[in-house]
């Protein structure tokens, strides 16, 4: 979850909403990765999750890191919820979840160091204070009534909503874990292009990155049960979003959604105040019955737009979120696979050619397939591990074309971040799937031994 915007001036047109999005554009030598990552914390001896607060907790962690390794605090009121350092935070998901969104960085090697540097520092204060931290994509044990709350305003309001809307909005919040890479553009026609791609690619890393079979300590049935927690959030925020691929689409079309999508809150002098259900439309008109006669500035416009969660969405960049948290060596392949894709022009525009002829109600079974199925997934004459295959080998060659060096130039590209991911489709196996065989096999259902066996 993002943390609050500043800065911005007063809104007084529509124009300057898309402008926003605008302003993101970058020519292609300034275009960076941005890598996410969620993580669920516990404790060693209850293997329950860790509290906000305690000797135990995730304060004593986000104090470890900012004693020890320079990170500076990022408070609301009273209480520690963040952290930053040389353009990455660490912040907490709702239910206690470490996030850490790194810097844009130029290559995959520097910000797959920046994610193993930020897992070191973490488990070297876990281990002291006995915390440890594992990547699912969805909690493999913990009923709702056992997670934490995290002290943040934002958190609090969304809870309330959630129920009002959807069935599965708290299980998002409180009990899943992504991992996602944040890429930039190069002008609308480019985001226009990429947004497409994002999102009927999207299934197919949901289908190699699924590592979410298990819910309150058993097999759920989906191999991405945190796929399948999205489908049943808010249908006014979530999902695949068909009018991307309309003629015309570009950042005004965006805008029109945005506006439509109804707000959580807006952020006034260090406080979240109730804005839930209300119309950013009407607080562009001085209406909003949270501050009457009030106008946005940029800030709350930046704000709202982080309330948005579909599959793909672009801000000043556009983040792929489709792909389930997984294990520390997996983490770097996640922005390989999206940067093979769309950072080199022969690589888009082979992986559009793939999707260009499906149409809305394709996108969406090859969503619902891969949430249960992975790659075993059959969406009529479409076969998963078939097409993961095809896209891996795009992304490759984009990655190849791409040359970016890594060691001091020991190491000629990017595209050894990928074997994780082939070797799945050479399997046809995905995290879930091994995370299964164990269940019921050498565990003999005793999931508790998931905490040994997979922590960081």
């Amino acid at each position: 979850m993002s943390i609050p915007q500043s800065g911005g001036g007063p809104i007084e047109s529509f124009d300057q909403l898309a402008q926003y999005l605008a302003d993101g554009c970058k020519p292609k030598t300034d275009w960076r990765i941005g890598t996410e990552h969620e993580k669920f914390g516990y404790c060693k001896d209850t293997l329950n999750p860790i509290p906000y607060a305690g000797p135990r907790s995730v304060l004593a962690v986000l104090e470890g890191l900012r004693d020890r390794h320079g990170w500076k605090p990022i408070q609301e009121g009273d209480y520690l919820i963040g952290l930053e350092k040389d353009g990455a935070n660490v912040s907490l998901e709702p239910g206690g979840q470490l996030e850490l969104s790194g810097a844009p960085l130029e290559s995959i090697h520097e910000t797959c160091d920046e994610v193993n540097t930020h897992l070191r520092e973490v488990k070297g204060i876990a281990d002291e204070v006995g915390v440890g931290f594992i990547g699912l994509g969805a909690a493999p044990i913990w009923t709702h009534e056992q997670m934490p709350v995290m002290p943040k305003g934002r958190y609090k309001l969304m809870t309330e909503y959630m129920d009002k809307v959807g069935t599965m909005g708290k299980t998002m919040m409180y009990r899943t874990c992504t991992v996602q890479v944040n890429l930039d553009f190069g002008s609308e026609a480019d985001m226009v292009q990429k947004f497409r791609v994002a999102l009927a690619l999207q299934p197919v890393a949901t289908a190699l990155f699924a590592n979410s079979p298990f819910l309150e300590g058993k097999p759920n049935g989906h191999k991405s049960w945190r796929s399948r927690v999205w489908r049943d959030l808010d249908a006014d925020r979530t999902g695949m979003l068909p009018f991307v691929f309309e003629d015309g689409f570009g950042f005004e079309r965006y805008v029109d959604y945005a506006l439509d999508v109804p707000m959580y809150f807006v952020y006034r002098d260090g406080k979240y105040i109730n804005a839930l259900g209300q119309s950013f439309r009407d607080f562009m008109k001085g209406r909003l019955p949270a501050l009457p006669g009030e106008t946005p500035t940029l800030s709350d416009w930046a704000d709202h737009l982080t309330t948005a969660f579909p599959e793909a969405r672009i801000k000043k960049f556009m983040e792929m979120r489709g792909a389930d948290g997984g294990p520390w060596r997996r983490l770097c392949a996640l922005p390989a696979f999206w940067v093979g894709l769309m950072y080199d022009q022969g690589a888009l525009d082979a992986a559009w050619d793939l999707v260009k002829g499906w149409d809305a109600e394709t996108r969406e079974a090859l969503r619902v397939a891969a949430s249960k199925d992975a790659l075993q997934a059959q969406v009529g004459d479409i076969n998963m591990l078939d097409l993961s295959r095809r896209v891996l080998a795009i992304s490759r060659e984009g990655l190849k074309a791409r040359a970016k060096p890594g060691a001091g130039g020991m190491i000629p590209d990017e595209r050894h971040f990928l074997h994780a991911r082939e070797d799945s489709v050479e399997d046809g196996r995905v995290p879930a799937d091994e995370l299964l065989e164990h269940y019921h096999g050498d565990w003999a259902g005793d999931l508790s031994r998931i905490y040994a066996e997979y922590s960081y």
